[in-house]
């Protein structure tokens, strides 16, 4: 099942911000603005997915894969209102990400059309990326071309794996042969293309990873991601490893899978950009990913979806039925919502810089405001030294420069291996 909402103040009916937020939007007419549209469909559900998703079985009345396009472009009109009521400067989107579930479940004619509405409502920015995630077996030439010209501009392929026994293990139902069908439709259209891979699947042996990524780099997509698999409590293979039917998740094996991921990536031309992605040059960065570690604003339409703004998080209700009654009737979808506090503020800033190859700016972090309302202290010379003399951090990214006065700290191989435990050294 989908994991549970966090919980958080309630999200009152008009979707109004709270003073403090609405106070720090004109500072914010500088960042990046994205949208995040979630499709909640999926033909079958993975047995190691906690995502929000649901098949048609689970939906019950009142949300169906037909009524769902008038209901998350109602969410879109609401959201326009909102921040134009709250005086929100008015930004067009750099980044569209269609997300799930399947998105490509829904015919790529109801995509088209929920995008040429996003488009109305927001605008969109020089070079905006317009991307949809898909089943490789929900995509024909016929229907890359439809959201090429639509204006999609980016495919994101759910490979996973190109080894059978890995796919059954993961619940995945699609034919490995169609990956590179659907991957040259994308490519005949003009769209950019990603590939998406899971490493550290129970059974699967370094030969299998190996075979995976030697699959995926042969048809050269411009993006890789890859995940190592985490198995989330209440999901199928959680309940599969308790009773022992199958092995538990090896941490070394998955830490193996990543060096050679680095290694067999960076062979073929890929650059590291953040710690699970890889891109073939700078420009094939995914924008709207970079706008999440980075500390950019985003509205998140659809059940479950999570947005950022100004400081404020919230999300909405998670079943598409109650999400699609409550945007039915004109009010919030909302589910809850928080403001950051310092101590939040400060460990994200670390996290999420600490995960790009752009590192985090010393001097910058030293300087957030937030930084004296917390428990942590400030980043020093001998901190900085320490963690490069121990491999951690790259050494010459640490020396202060003209742009950077007190230097970066940007993760080694190895210091991206432990970055969880650079940062608690970093907030203590």
């Amino acid at each position: 099942m989908p994991s549970a909402l966090p919980l958080g103040d309630p999200v009152p009916t008009d979707g109004r911000f709270p003073p403090e937020v609405i106070q720090a939007l004109p500072a914010r007419a500088d960042k990046p603005f994205g949208l995040y549209v979630h499709i909640p469909f999926c033909s079958v559900r993975c047995g190691y997915c906690d995502f929000n998703t649901y098949t048609a079985a689970d939906l019950g009345p009142g949300a169906s894969h037909q009524s769902y396009p008038e209901t998350v472009m109602a969410e879109l009109e609401f959201a326009r209102e909102t921040l134009d009521d709250a005086g929100a400067p008015d930004r067009a989107l750099s980044t569209v990400f269609f997300g799930g579930g399947t998105p490509t479940l829904l015919p790529a004619g109801e995509l088209a059309r929920i995008l040429h509405r996003v488009h109305e409502l927001f605008g969109f920015a020089p070079d905006t990326e317009v991307t949809t995630e898909a089943n490789p077996d929900t995509v024909t030439p016929e229907s890359a071309q439809i959201l090429a010209e639509a204006g999609f501009t980016r495919l994101s392929l759910g490979m996973q794996s190109a080894v059978p026994h890995v796919l059954r293990t993961l619940d995945r139902t699609h034919d490995p042969e169609n990956v590179p069908a659907a991957h040259a439709a994308a490519q005949a259209a003009g769209l950019e293309t990603s590939l998406d891979l899971i490493y550290g699947t129970p059974g699967e042996s370094l030969q299998d990873w190996s075979r995976s990524l030697e699959s995926a780099i042969a048809l050269r997509p411009d993006h890789i991601s890859a995940y190592s698999l985490i198995v989330e409590p209440g999901t199928a293979m959680a309940a599969q490893i308790r009773r022992g039917e199958l092995p538990d998740i090896d941490p070394d094996d998955q830490a193996d899978k990543y060096v050679m991921t680095d290694q067999m990536a960076q062979a073929a031309g890929y650059e590291w950009y953040e710690v699970s992605n890889f891109a073939r040059g700078g420009n094939k960065r995914s924008q709207h990913n970079l706008n999440y570690w980075q500390d950019s604003d985003w509205w998140g339409a659809g059940p479950g979806a999570h947005s950022h703004l100004a400081g404020m998080r919230w999300w909405n209700v998670k079943h598409p039925a109650p999400y699609a009654q409550r945007v039915q009737q004109g009010i919030s979808p909302g589910h809850g919502r928080e403001l950051l506090d310092a101590e939040a503020t400060v460990l994200e800033y670390l996290m999420l810089r600490l995960r790009i190859v752009d590192g985090l700016d010393v001097a910058e972090f030293n300087t957030l405001p937030q930084l004296g309302q917390s428990e942590s202290s400030p980043i020093t010379q001998e901190l900085l030294r320490q963690l490069t003399e121990e491999g951690l951090a790259e050494a010459s990214a640490a020396q202060p420069s003209e742009y950077y006065p007190e230097g970066r700290i940007v993760l080694t191989l190895q210091g991206r291996l432990l970055a969880d435990a650079v940062t608690r050294r970093l907030v203590t």
